[in-house]
């Protein structure tokens, strides 16, 4: 595998941002809203589906967009809530009626935190986790459950689990657990949390599910894998509601970042996002929207 650092950015370095499923469409689109997020994304000749929404709203925008889920590379979860994994049963099947009809296709590599698929009961709710196991997933598309980063393409990156540094960025549990394999049910702290990271000549483009580590915890690995310290685009839920000190603390780095832009949605609230378009050219973001990097 290349190494992180090593730089290969040239003139073909170019990606392509999809937004499939968030909890808004854009404007005069005619596309299919629900509380979950999707990205579709082009990279280096790499197809890879960053989280799958909730319901079968994926397949459903994909075919409006005229996009072939069929020939995905990879699918990348970035943790194992229902509403960023539950499009993935809609998936499966999809691929499995493909092979039956004799439809031609390609089985993607299914990357994500070792912890992704464990239950996740959070009372009154029995499970807000996946509703797929690793071993159903397993039988049909091969899996790597990952803690490290993984390279998709020369400057697309899985970060893996993310360091936690932030003083001011917090998980707290609340009544949430986790059932690890040996039966017992510590606090969930969301450790599989996790995101993309693409190194463009412009800067660094990160991809966020719904960034329970922390946007600037987040930021700032991406940086370290990367080996690139300039940001260019932040896209995905940043899981900020209102005020207080995570929120005050993120508006004050996030304003350091002199970010080209901001594409904060699904778990990004009002509140969070009208405080962070004093800091960052914050953008209209939901589904329909194609952003395009690496074009000079």
């Amino acid at each position: 595998m290349q190494s992180y650092r090593e730089k290969t950015i040239n003139e073909e370095t170019q990606m392509n941002v999809t937004i499939l499923v968030d909890n808004t469409a854009l404007f005069d689109r005619f596309f299919t809203a629900e509380h979950g997020f999707c990205a579709y994304i082009e990279a280096e000749g790499c197809r890879v589906l960053f989280d799958t929404g909730y319901s079968d709203a994926v397949l459903k925008n994909a075919q409006k967009m005229k996009i072939d889920l069929l020939g995905l590379d990879y699918i990348v979860l970035s943790h194992g809530h229902f509403d960023h994994t539950g499009g993935l049963y809609h998936l499966i099947r999809l691929f499995t009626e493909a092979i039956l009809e004799d439809t031609s296709c390609h089985l993607p590599r299914l990357i994500a935190h070792p912890c992704c698929f464990y239950p996740r009961p959070k009372p009154p709710q029995p499970d807000i986790g996946a509703i797929l196991t690793a071993d159903e997933v397993q039988r049909i598309m091969p899996l790597n459950l990952s803690k490290d980063p993984v390279s998709l393409t020369p400057n697309l990156f899985f970060l893996g689990e993310i360091e936690r540094k932030s003083s001011f960025e917090t998980t707290l549990p609340g009544p949430r657990r986790i059932v690890l394999p040996d039966g017992s049910m510590p606090e969930d702290r969301l450790v599989d949390d996790t995101s993309l990271a693409f190194r463009s000549r412009e800067g660094l483009v990160i991809i966020t599910g719904c960034a329970h580590a922390g946007i600037c915890n987040t930021v700032e690995y991406a940086k370290k894998i990367c080996g690139d310290s300039k940001v260019h685009d932040i896209i995905g839920g940043l899981h900020l509601r209102g005020a207080g000190t995570q929120l005050e603390g993120t508006l004050a780095y996030l304003k350091d970042q002199n970010l080209a832009a901001l594409h904060a949605c699904h778990c990004t609230a009002l509140p969070a996002k009208v405080a962070l378009a004093q800091v960052a050219p914050l953008q209209e973001t939901g589904v329909g929207l194609r952003l395009e990097y690496g074009d000079r």
